[in-house]
């Protein structure tokens, strides 16, 4: 890890992920991996936002498999339920309460500045206030457990800002002297901030450039097969720097399968047919594991169920414990003034 400032006892963890489709890559290295590393070192809260989700205003059949599919997958890679609170954003309905709160803390214009947002209008789009108010309702996501450290990717650290400045607000609006929130600081891990899909862009799914963690091998094969490369003949030195296939082969190789690649390239007389080669070898054996938890959540799938309704049931209570207080805080309890 790099350029992360360590853990402080009072630190809570909070992130999560939208439903849409199969998770990949980019997914992975981007945010899950950070998830498991850091669920051993303080508590912690990972959720499957749903309700984000509505702002591409998915089939409900879509929704639900998407959720549950994801859930499945979360523990199949390594997210303990004993160690972390896994569960679905809608079942803590309390959030919405509290972005509700939060979007009156925030001028119109900094949301008409957020990067999904200007990125719809860019593309021609009518962007619903759904994604608009997407980082209201992130912040609270987040805010809503106390969460303070929050492993992202880094093009979702604009939206932590965000969150952050929300916290700040609150603060000076609603306590006097100890703030209640604790602002926020996202969590990246800067070699692997961005994980390159198949054409050298960014991973995602909007770009139709992702490799699913779960992808079955002759889809893979074919996927990685396909990525461009360069015309670079095959007894000549090729650059691993400008190549996409090695930039995924140092994400999933260990220092010395990535160091002896490496020199291959340079030494020429390799070829990018065996560096594919060499990826998919790597690929398929890096998340084998996890493959095989999958199978057996596959045929259990009460165990998946029942560890995110738990899950909910723990972060409910402090979500409740949460807007008690924000209620207290921001005068939303007029039967006090009975008494």
């Amino acid at each position: 890890m790099t350029n992360l400032k360590p853990l402080e006892p009072h630190d809570i963890i909070s992130s999560g992920i939208k439903p849409t489709g199969v998770l990949h890559y980019g997914n992975y290295f981007g945010a899950i991996r950070q998830y498991i590393n850091l669920q051993d070192t303080a508590e912690a809260f990972y959720f499957i936002v749903d309700y984000h989700a509505l702002t591409t205003l998915p089939t409900p059949d879509t929704l639900r498999v998407d959720t549950f599919r994801m859930a499945l997958d979360w523990m199949a890679l390594g997210l303990d339920p004993d160690k972390a609170s896994l569960f679905v954003q809608s079942d803590v309905p309390e959030v919405t309460e509290l972005a509700w709160i939060f979007s009156n803390l925030l001028p119109a214009g900094d949301l008409e500045r957020g990067v999904s947002f200007k990125d719809a209008k860019q593309r021609g789009d009518t962007p619903n206030a759904g994604l608009l108010n997407y980082p209201v309702l992130q912040a609270a996501d987040i805010l809503i457990y106390r969460g303070s450290v929050v492993p992202v990717g880094k093009d979702q650290t604009q939206n932590i800002e965000i969150a952050k400045r929300i916290a700040n607000r609150f603060n000076r609006r609603f306590t006097s002297d100890k703030p209640y929130f604790h602002p926020p600081r996202p969590w990246v891990i800067e070699e692997v901030a961005v994980v390159p899909g198949l054409d050298g862009q960014k991973m995602s799914k909007s770009y139709n450039n992702t490799i699913a963690i779960f992808e079955e091998p002759e889809v893979l094969r074919k996927k990685v097969m396909a990525i461009p490369t360069a015309s670079t003949p095959l007894s000549e030195p090729m650059d691993p720097d400008s190549d996409h296939v090695f930039s995924l082969i140092r994400l999933v190789g260990d220092e010395e399968t990535v160091s002896s690649i490496r020199d291959s390239y340079l030494r020429g007389g390799f070829g990018f047919r065996r560096a594919k080669e060499e990826l998919i070898n790597l690929l398929e054996s890096y998340f084998s594991d996890a493959r095989e938890r999958r199978d057996e959540l596959v045929a259990k799938p009460n165990v998946v169920r029942d560890a995110m309704v738990a899950g909910a049931e723990r972060a409910r209570v402090r979500a409740q414990e949460t807007m008690r207080d924000v209620r207290e805080l921001t005068g939303l309890n007029w039967k006090d003034a009975a008494r």
